[in-house]
């Protein structure tokens, strides 16, 4: 029986632009078996895990419940848990990844989410007695199979080569959305997705990561944008050879409303199977480089052709995908005022840059 993993695959369906959104990520390590909701069907306390979905409702923060690679026995033991935050918006003063261990995942309750949203650890740090993470960067492979079997069967294995190859950051988690794309990577601490990865690529990115850089192939787009700033981004990465983290950001998203009006200044025509009706979505999205380059940049939104499961077991849909139209450079504003040089950002020993 066909996957919606292996019908995505072989209908080719593009991948940038199909990352889940999050400013902030905040991972709680739970061990056990999970289900298909796993922050109130795990063996977190499903109460806690309700209050965190709505602490974190609107504030920038996705939560979700990792573990380590493995056999996971189903016992309900009150074992110190890793914590894990990481903020990863480059428009914000610093991005960071930052972490805990606690034996209270109540604890978490009384965390500042519109902070942590916006790119404010101290919560995280007081209440946690949290620190910068010093070790290599994380490797979160989404295995959770009652959310899809494509999940397990793709991701479990990844996870344990990652492991069994000294990936010492490789953990699983819950959920990073797209089946489809299965096996599924999320690298922090720049945020960024991958999608149909295989052991040689995971460590491929997570050298470059390491490095601070990224990896453009295989790559769904980084969590801080929306999903038509995330096409454009890896595109302006594609088109300037950018691979430096933290160098691009998305500063302006618009949905056109007269796409005729945008689409003759296209460098190249959508694809034959994704159609752009005229009441199709057609974006214009504004990305700048900290060196004050920018670029504009036409994404259209479109409808994958011929249909296809967006999970296993559900009817035949067609998703949306991001077909970037046009990049193209704009003028440099006017250089600003000099100012002081920030310090360095506090983001531990993989950050830095």
């Amino acid at each position: 029986m066909s996957t919606c993993a292996t019908a995505s695959r072989d209908l080719d369906e593009p991948i940038a632009g199909t990352a889940a959104t999050a400013r902030t990520w905040l991972l709680l390590e739970q061990s056990g078996p999970w289900g298909a909701k796993a922050l109130t069907s795990s063996h977190l306390d499903p109460e806690i895990g309700r209050a965190l979905e709505a602490a974190a409702e609107g504030t920038g923060v996705r939560v979700a419940l990792i573990r380590r690679p493995g056999r996971h026995a189903d016992c309900h033991t009150g074992a110190r848990r890793r914590v894990y935050a990481a903020h990863v918006d480059p428009r914000s003063p610093s991005t960071w990844l930052h972490s805990a261990v606690t034996d209270d995942p109540a604890k978490l309750l009384h965390l500042d989410f519109a902070a942590l949203g916006k790119g404010d650890h101290h919560s995280f740090d007081q209440v946690l007695g949290a620190a910068p993470h010093s070790g290599t960067p994380l490797a979160l492979v989404c295995t959770n199979g009652k959310r899809d079997r494509c999940c397990a069967l793709l991701g479990r294995p990844l996870a344990a080569e990652l492991v069994a190859a000294g990936e010492h950051g490789a953990w699983e988690v819950t959920h990073l959305g797209g089946h489809r794309f299965s096996p599924t990577l999320l690298v922090l601490p720049y945020g960024y997705a991958y999608g149909r990865v295989g052991a040689d690529e995971v460590r491929r990115v997570l050298a470059a990561a390491g490095a601070g850089r990224v990896v453009v192939d295989g790559c769904r787009g980084g969590s801080a944008w929306d999903r038509p700033g995330q096409a454009a981004e890896l595109a302006v990465r594609t088109a300037s050879g950018e691979d430096r983290a933290g160098t691009l950001s998305v500063l302006h998203t618009e949905n056109v409303r007269h796409a005729a009006d945008l689409r003759h200044t296209a460098d190249a025509p959508p694809a034959e199977n994704a159609p752009h009706t005229e009441s199709a979505p057609l974006w214009d999205v504004l990305v700048a480089h900290t060196d004050g380059r920018r670029w504009r940049v036409t994404v259209a939104q479109g409808a994958s052709l011929p249909p296809r499961p967006e999970s296993c077991g559900a009817a035949l849909a067609s998703p949306a995908r991001m077909d970037v139209l046009a990049v193209r450079p704009e003028p440099s504003p006017p250089p600003a005022a000099p100012t002081e040089p920030s310090g360095p950002r506090d983001v531990g020993n993989v950050i830095d840059r």
